[in-house]
């Protein structure tokens, strides 16, 4: 298993763009808007009827609920049946989309994907200039879960494949499977899918208030039970319509399936939609044996750790020989620092989003004098603060005049030592915005590799000041 950057671009829409439907929920009108990203940032949803428009990426460590879809909720505030959102963002080979939202929850609209993919389409679709990356699977990851009997596979392949099984156990809606053999079929194949319950669900929703905003034109509800007068007259109520009738297909009033298999094409959106909180493209071939959002999530969990253990010692591939994008002339040209402390020799990498810097660590360093003088390690405050020197190059270079500037450490978390540094070492520091700098804050993910593997890491904030 690897983490490989594709030859593809990252995608984005040109316009933002708009549409306004009901809460499944909450019963509420809702407004969406669908606005480009910035490059590495992926789907982020952004609340805006709420102060301050707190933000929520969709991340699967954010998932606090999956009983009536996935919900995300980050520091009290909540995104509720996010996952036919992402199932189109995911459907038209987007990367990088802000949702904005005025309400808990976005429109249900037909329940499916179909009317997100039609809006996302008249934004039109662009590339951006960063690469992709992909999880590449060499070997099987499952997840399953004893209770409900579901599990999900995860195999090898050469492109994101999908395949959904799912057995009911009614005699209404039994065994059906649905294919996604490549991510290009979305869009006509699995998009108008649309959402669908038992009559017994229904029942119970609308008794505790939970299914305000539903009407017979957002889900399909299979009849699973004998239809008593006093529950023809509650659904009459409650949808509205002067007539309910069930069709010979055991479907109730007058909606039509558009496939024969709707309902395991929907539940495939669902995986769709919940693995796109992995944030990280898959290439391989994903089997759902009766998925729901809890165990779709929670394989999603799964692989997000494992693509972040990945991630965490993946040694950057860096030509040492290589004529360097600054060299350390063209380094303190940026940074104030000078020897002995400056800690950075080379920049061998830098873009919008990271950069890559080396360290040769010599038995001439002046610290090893007083550090261990017996047995030499380069002390790990160090590391963080050569770290912190790489970030700078890639803080100053998003100004015109960096000489002009400095930076400033503000905070530094989750720092961790894994091996020592002794001399001989040849530091490699990668550093990725984890965020986009705002108002000069800059949050920078840091990691240092020497030996081929990590030997220290840490989140840094950092603020750019003008020189007074």
């Amino acid at each position: 298993m690897a983490i490989i950057k594709t030859e593809s671009k990252q995608k984005t829409i040109e316009k933002e763009v708009s549409l306004e439907g009901v809460g499944l929920h909450t019963g509420h009108n809702v407004k969406l808007v669908f606005k480009p990203g910035v490059e590495n940032s992926g789907f982020i949803f952004e609340r805006v009827d709420l102060e301050g428009r707190p933000k929520i990426e969709a991340d699967a460590n954010y998932v606090t609920n999956t009983q009536r879809g996935t919900c995300l909720e980050k520091n009290g505030v909540t995104i509720q049946t996010c996952e036919h959102v992402l199932a189109a963002l995911v459907g038209l080979d987007l990367d990088n989309v802000i949702i904005e939202l005025d309400a808990s929850e976005p429109p249900i609209m037909d329940g499916s994907s179909k009317f997100f993919v039609e809006a996302l389409e008249k934004a039109v679709i662009v590339e951006q200039e960063a690469k992709r990356e992909e999880y590449e699977v060499t070997q099987i990851i499952s997840y399953s879960d004893d209770e409900s009997g579901s599990e999900i596979i995860l195999m090898p392949s050469t492109s994101y494949q999908v395949t959904t099984m799912v057995d009911f156990g009614t005699k209404v809606l039994g065994t059906q499977n649905a294919t996604m053999n490549s991510i290009s079929e979305f869009k006509t194949e699995i998009a108008n899918a649309r959402t669908f319950s038992f009559l017994h669900e229904i029942e119970m929703l609308l008794e505790h208030g939970l299914i305000k905003g539903g009407d017979l034109n957002n889900a399909i509800v299979y009849v699973d039970k004998e239809l008593s007068p006093e529950t023809m007259e509650k659904l009459r109520e409650a949808f509205n319509k002067e007539h309910i009738s069930v069709k010979p297909n055991g479907i109730l009033d007058n909606l039509t399936l558009h496939h024969p298999n709707e309902a395991a094409r929907h539940k495939l959106l669902d995986v769709i939609g919940d693995l796109a909180l992995i944030g990280t493209r898959i290439r391989g071939k994903v089997i759902a044996n009766k998925p729901g959002h809890y165990v779709n999530t929670q394989f999603a969990k799964k692989m997000s750790k494992i693509i972040k253990n990945e991630r965490r010692n993946y040694v950057p591939e860096v030509n040492l020989h290589a004529v360097p994008v600054k060299d350390v002339n063209q380094i303190m040209d940026m940074l104030p620092h000078r020897p002995p402390f400056l800690l950075v020799d080379k920049i061998m990498e830098l873009s919008e989003n990271h950069v890559i810097g080396i360290k040769n660590v010599t038995m001439n360093e002046p610290f090893f004098v007083g550090h261990f003088p017996g047995a030499p390690v380069m002390p790990g405050v160090l590391q963080i603060e050569a770290m912190a020197q790489t970030g700078g190059i890639l803080v100053l270079s998003t100004v015109p005049d960096p000489e002009n500037y400095l930076t400033y450490l503000l905070k530094i978390d989750n720092v961790r030592y894994k091996h020592q540094v002794v001399p001989g070492d040849t530091l490699i520091f990668k550093l990725d915005l984890l965020s986009p700098i705002r108002r000069g804050i800059c949050q920078m993910q840091g990691r240092a590799y020497a030996n081929g593997k990590l030997v220290s890491e840490a989140e840094i904030m950092a603020q750019i000041t003008k020189v007074k």
